[in-house]
C-alpha cells in the first residue's frame, strides 16, 4: 500500500463486518482495495470481498483528521466577516486562497462527518460558526462590508449554534440566504424590532 485509502475507500473499510471482515461497496471500490492489498476476493461463489490483515489494521487505526482551513501564505486563514479595520485585498491571490480554504473545508466535512457528507457542516464549523458562515459567503463571491457601506456582515448571536448575517441590500441578503442554504445551513429571515432592518439567522443543518 503506497498511499492511504481515499475517503470513499475508508468508509467501505470502516463498514466491514467486524467479525468476518466482509465488505460491501462498488466493484471499483472493492477492486481498488484488492489492488492495494487491503482486501481479497473469495474464490468461491458468491465471490464476496473480505479485508486482509492489512485492511483490518487500517480499520482499527484512528484516521488522521484533516486540519481546518489554512492560508498557504501565513498558515492561518481568516475568512472576511465584514467590517474589518484592515481587511485583506481582493487580489487574485486572495481569491485562490479563499477557494483553497473552501475546498479544504469540504474535505474536512468528508473526513469528519460520520456519513462522509459534504453538503452538511461538520464539527469544526459548529465550533467556529462566524468563520464557517463567512467562508461559505466569501467563497461564493459575496462582497463583505468595509467599515462603512454595503456588503455582508457575519456576527455571533446569543442563540446557540446561530449567526446573524446583515446586508443592507435586500436582493444581496436573499442571495446570501441561498448560498448558506446550499452550503448546508438552515436559514431564516427576520426583522429587527427597532430598526425594521431585515437580517438572516443561520444555523448548521444537522443530519436527518
Amino acid at each position: 500500500m503506497t498511499r492511504p485509502p481515499t475517503a470513499a475507500q475508508r468508509r467501505v473499510i470502516d463498514a466491514a463486518d467486524p467479525v468476518t471482515g466482509r465488505l460491501r461497496g462498488t466493484e471499483t471500490q472493492l477492486a481498488a482495495l484488492v489492488k492495494h492489498g487491503l482486501a481479497f476476493r473469495h474464490p468461491r461463489p458468491p465471490h464476496d470481498h473480505f479485508l486482509t490483515p492489512a485492511g483490518h489494521r487500517i480499520r482499527e487505526a484512528v484516521p488522521e483528521t484533516p486540519e481546518p482551513p489554512k492560508s498557504a501564505a501565513s498558515g492561518v486563514f481568516t475568512a472576511r466577516v465584514g467590517g474589518e479595520e484592515d481587511p485583506p485585498d481582493g487580489s487574485p491571490a486572495r481569491v485562490r486562497e479563499v477557494h483553497s480554504a473552501w475546498q479544504g473545508l469540504l474535505e474536512l466535512r468528508r473526513m469528519t462527518n460520520p456519513d462522509g457528507a459534504t453538503d452538511r457542516p461538520c464539527g469544526w464549523e459548529r465550533t467556529h460558526l462566524v468563520q464557517a458562515a463567512a467562508l461559505a459567503l466569501e467563497a461564493a463571491g459575496h462582497h463583505p462590508a468595509a467599515q462603512d457601506g454595503g456588503g455582508y456582515r457575519v456576527r455571533a448571536t446569543p442563540q446557540p449554534e446561530a449567526v446573524a448575517v446583515r446586508e443592507p441590500d435586500p436582493e444581496a441578503l436573499r442571495a446570501c440566504a441561498a448560498t448558506l442554504d446550499a452550503a448546508g445551513w438552515q436559514v431564516g429571515e427576520h426583522t429587527e424590532p427597532r430598526t425594521r432592518a431585515r437580517y438572516l439567522l443561520a444555523s448548521p443543518r444537522r443530519a436527518r
